[in-house]
Parts: C-alpha cells; sequence; structure tokens
C-alpha cells in the first residue's frame, strides 16, 4: 500500500474515467496507470540497450545491404 497525493484536478479526472466505465474503480485505474508505467520504462531500457549494443559493434556493410535486401523483398512480397 502506498500514498500518493494528487490534485483535485487529476482525482477529478481519474473519477471521470471511472464513471465513463474505463476501469471499476479509482485504485484499477492508478494501477494501470502504474503498469503502463513500468512497462513502458522497461521498453526503454531495451532500447537504450539495442542502441548501446550496435554502437559498440556496429553493423558491417554486408549485414546493412542485407537488411536492405531483405527489406525489399518483405515489401514487395505484400499484396498492396
Amino acid at each position: 500500500m502506498i500514498t500518493l497525493r494528487v490534485s483535485e484536478e487529476q482525482l477529478r479526472k481519474v473519477d471521470e474515467a471511472v464513471v465513463r466505465g474505463g476501469f471499476p474503480t479509482r485504485a484499477a485505474a492508478l494501477k494501470t496507470a502504474l503498469d503502463r508505467l513500468v512497462a513502458e520504462d522497461e521498453r526503454r531500457a531495451i532500447d537504450q540497450a539495442i542502441v548501446e549494443g550496435y554502437t559498440r559493434i556496429p553493423p558491417t556493410a554486408e549485414e546493412d545491404a542485407w537488411a536492405e535486401w531483405s527489406t525489399t523483398e518483405s515489401i514487395r512480397d505484400e499484396p498492396w
């Protein structure tokens, strides 16, 4: 259990979301928001790890050429 101070405006908006049926309770709304925050932070950490990896070991010219070819072929195979 935690204590959280929110503005009257924030609380009003949470209550409106509950009334509209978006969430069953205030607690559910806040838990959903926290879950989204944690997921976003995890995605950001993964993104940063990928950037660091490619910075540490950049792709070769051959890998870049293969990636471009593969992307072009994938697009060409689409039925649009």
